[in-house]
């Protein structure tokens, strides 16, 4: 009865030890499988964060803060951010009741105010403005002073028709 004992007991053991080297074995397989996939992710989220890398150089390209030659032009003023300076001052023409003066339509649903800027060298700037409803672009030249007064010049103007 002992030896049976026994016998069962290596048997149950040999089942036990046969069934966690297989679940070993499998999960070895499932975490290769894995990390094989999950290297491929990574491989490709590389390269997609490359291609946007070279994009954003391209869309910063033309811009205040990459043009060390405009950047020049203000080096005497002492200034820390021209373009946030100058994008503060182009705003402040909004603060005015009624349309920005430096819009030169009317606003149909409510007034045009200038939402977004790109300051894109010492000279000009590119802004959208809108009324809510309709939208356009300007074109802007601009001279920033040694008091620190900018004047702004329209340059060029477009209102985008709606096409319902």
């Amino acid at each position: 009865m002992k030896k049976n004992i026994f016998l069962y007991l290596f048997v149950f053991a040999a089942l036990i030890a046969l069934f966690l080297l297989m679940k070993g074995n499998k999960t070895v397989t499932t975490s290769a499988e894995k990390i094989e996939k999950l290297e491929g992710n990574i491989s490709r989220l590389q390269d997609s964060l490359e291609k946007l890398n070279l994009r954003l150089l391209d869309v910063q390209y033309f811009s205040l803060e990459n043009n060390d030659d405009a950047l020049a032009y203000y080096d005497h003023l002492k200034l820390q951010n021209p373009t946030r300076y100058i994008e503060d001052k182009l705003l402040e023409t909004n603060e005015r009741k009624g349309d920005n003066p430096l819009i030169p339509y009317e606003g149909m649903e409510s007034d045009f105010k200038i939402n977004k800027i790109k300051v894109l060298n010492h000279k000009w700037i590119l802004a959208d403005f809108s009324d809510g409803k309709y939208w356009g672009d300007l074109v802007i030249k601009y001279e920033l002073k040694d008091n620190l007064g900018v004047d702004f010049t329209l340059v060029d103007h477009l209102l985008y028709t709606r096409s319902n």
